[in-house]
């Protein structure tokens, strides 16, 4: 069956990464839910997009943490703003999160103020939770920024296997995904878990990891018959960005289906798309609706596109419209 899984949760309708937001997406359907993992300062594991939390709490208000606003490179870009890795949990605990894009999604707003919730209780929720149709809740946890964790002594691969593992996965045939933009720490994970992995790959640049070593390959390399036989030695699926499956003409518009969904399958990986979300200016044009930019368009239309031309899986922000399309190629 094609899986729906809620990106960051149900984020098309609550703040991402709260309690909330994955409590929604289980309820509209979703089979799994993905919970973006990165450290604090005392090496626990929290659910944020980013280390990066200037725009999804309210840490900006706390006066107490004014000196803890600097500027870092992560993974060659430069930030400025409060970071998970420079506060304890204890310290994370007395934040908020908040809508990260209120112009876009202004009636989200009125869910912020809730804490910010750490990799376990994302866990807990999803080990006493149902798909609709009674299975376990599977989760996708993602490894945000592993080389630069590694690089300040908070490495993540090792946490987050034995978090999985004190919740009872660990094993191949568990209800997990394991994903990283990054190659090497999913060859590490390899060595440490026998949980399914998966490559998530963009339409530009590469993988932080090889541009950080002097590997000249690109996210296209990768998805060439070679690169994606190469990513099967240590990864079980490829999440890709939607215009590497179907790409878009110079106005917008969908053309045929690229090579690559069939070549992954060849190599024996399972596709999950990224990502799929309702308003206008993330849907190519023969799916946008008169509206503004920030209006729905048709992302039921869209995801049933891609499902048609062989992707596996999707991830999205609005998992009901996920769940019609899914049922609708069923029907």
């Amino acid at each position: 069956m094609n899986l729906v899984i809620g990106h960051r949760g149900a984020s098309g309708y609550r703040p991402e990464h709260t309690i909330a937001a994955y409590e929604l997406a289980i309820e509209q359907g979703a089979d799994v839910i993905e919970p973006d993992v990165v450290p604090t300062r005392d090496g626990h594991l929290v659910v944020r997009h980013e280390s990066a939390i200037t725009a999804s709490t309210d840490v900006s208000e706390h006066p107490e943490f004014a000196d803890r606003r600097t500027t870092k490179t992560i993974d060659g870009r430069e930030l400025t703003g409060w970071f998970t890795e420079d506060f304890t949990l204890d310290e994370i605990r007395t934040l908020t999160a908040r809508e990260p894009l209120p112009a876009l999604r202004p009636q989200n707003v009125a869910f912020d103020g809730q804490p910010v919730a750490t990799l376990d209780e994302v866990l807990d929720l999803a080990r006493r939770s149902r798909t609709r149709d009674g299975r376990p809740v599977g989760v996708a946890p993602e490894t945000k920024h592993p080389t630069y964790f590694r690089s300040i002594g908070l490495p993540l691969e090792e946490a987050l296997v034995d978090a999985l593992g004190a919740h009872g996965w660990s094993r191949r045939d568990d209800p997990v995904v394991i994903q990283s933009f990054e190659t090497g720490n999913l060859r590490m994970l390899r060595g440490l878990t026998e949980l399914p992995l998966i490559q998530v790959l963009h339409v530009v640049g590469a993988p932080y990891d090889l541009r950080s070593t002097g590997d000249p390959r690109t996210s296209l390399d990768l998805v060439t018959p070679q690169g994606l036989a190469g990513i099967k030695e240590y990864a079980d699926q490829v999440a890709l960005h939607k215009d590497l499956m179907i790409p878009r003409d110079a106005d917008g518009r969908l053309l045929e289906p690229g090579p690559v969904l069939d070549d992954a399958h060849a190599a024996g990986l399972r596709v999950t798309g990224w990502t799929f979300r309702r308003e206008n200016r993330f849907l190519p044009l023969q799916h946008r609706s008169a509206g503004s930019e920030d209006a729905p368009g048709d992302l039921l239309g869209e995801i049933e596109t891609f499902l048609r031309a062989g992707m596996d899986d999707f991830f999205t922000d609005n998992p009901d419209i996920g769940d019609v399309a899914r049922s609708a190629l069923v029907a």
